[in-house]
């Protein structure tokens, strides 16, 4: 069966990004010129997904209201003949079919994940985490899908990380069977580095089977004191194969401010209008 349906969890606070995320959300913080949900929902599309779902908390209208038609911008833009505006903002209204549910306690993003039930249905579907947003050649989830064409189970996205920096991820132990594709066989959520039974963590993006939602119905909470995704998993692995995709492409953490910083450099020296003249302004900094 195709994956065709996409879950967004956005009902976090952002509190790392205070006081910029006290009246907008985390996920429409802008990456250059477009909010970083944006270009995560465009690697959902260009990855053939059709419909998206949005779990969202108090304060997320800003979200909605992005992604819908807005007539009053639109009226000004074509007054005043800024057409390529005008086709920019058209699009992002047009791209995918927008769905919203709220989550209204935040008990964790296994939680959320439940929350979406009623909108998967009993197919297999995908989840983004908006922190992540992942520049590569193929999309990330497209990768993803791929292996779960090829293999038939949940696909989790990993990338190698320092140990040092380990506990800050969802860790999996696994078998190789080719050189992007392994089977899962153990996932430890922020594991020290003693525990952590290698350096592949997981990274926001996922294919998981309906399965998933009947063990997060009874998944007592983990660590923190919330519903994690992690542990849920963990116990679907028992149940069906589960498989990991160490995608190719760069990651830009960029629930992390210093992680944004990097993103934004990296994005803009992508960028044919203005990347010499970035790029000359960097280094005549560092000099």
């Amino acid at each position: 069966m195709k994956v065709k349906k996409a879950v967004f969890p956005v009902a976090g606070l952002g509190t790392r990004f205070l006081p910029a995320t006290k009246s907008s959300p985390k996920e429409m913080l802008p990456l250059i010129d477009k909010p970083l949900v944006q270009y995560v929902v465009e690697e959902a599309v260009a990855s053939g997904i059709e419909q998206i779902l949005f779990i969202t908390g108090r304060g997320k209208h800003n979200i909605e209201d992005h992604f819908d038609i807005s007539v009053e911008l639109e009226a000004h833009l074509y007054d005043k003949g800024k057409d390529r505006e005008l086709s920019r903002v058209r699009e992002i209204a047009e791209m995918v079919n927008i769905f919203y549910v709220r989550q209204r306690q935040a008990m964790g993003l296994g939680h959320a994940i439940l929350c979406s039930r009623d909108f998967v249905g009993n197919e297999p579907f995908a989840v983004l985490l908006g922190d992540d947003i992942i520049d590569s050649e193929r999309p990330c989830l497209g990768q993803l899908l791929d292996v779960f064409d090829q293999q038939g189970g949940s696909v989790l996205a990993l990338e190698k990380v320092p140990m040092e920096n380990i506990s800050s991820y969802g860790c999996v132990a696994a078998e190789q069977i080719n050189h992007h594709t392994f089977h899962v066989t153990d996932m430890i959520e922020k594991p020290s580095r003693d525990e952590a039974p290698s350096d592949m963590a997981i990274i926001g993006r996922y294919v998981l089977t309906p399965r998933i939602f009947e063990i997060l119905q009874d998944q007592e909470p983990g660590k923190g004191g919330e519903i994690q995704l992690t542990d849920a998993i963990l116990t679907l692995s028992k149940e069906e194969r589960v498989y990991g995709c160490l995608f190719e492409g760069m990651r830009h953490d960029c629930g992390d401010k210093l992680g944004f910083l990097k993103a934004t450099v990296d994005m803009a020296l992508k960028r044919k209008e203005f990347s010499a003249e970035f790029e000359a302004y960097l280094r005549q900094r560092l000099a």
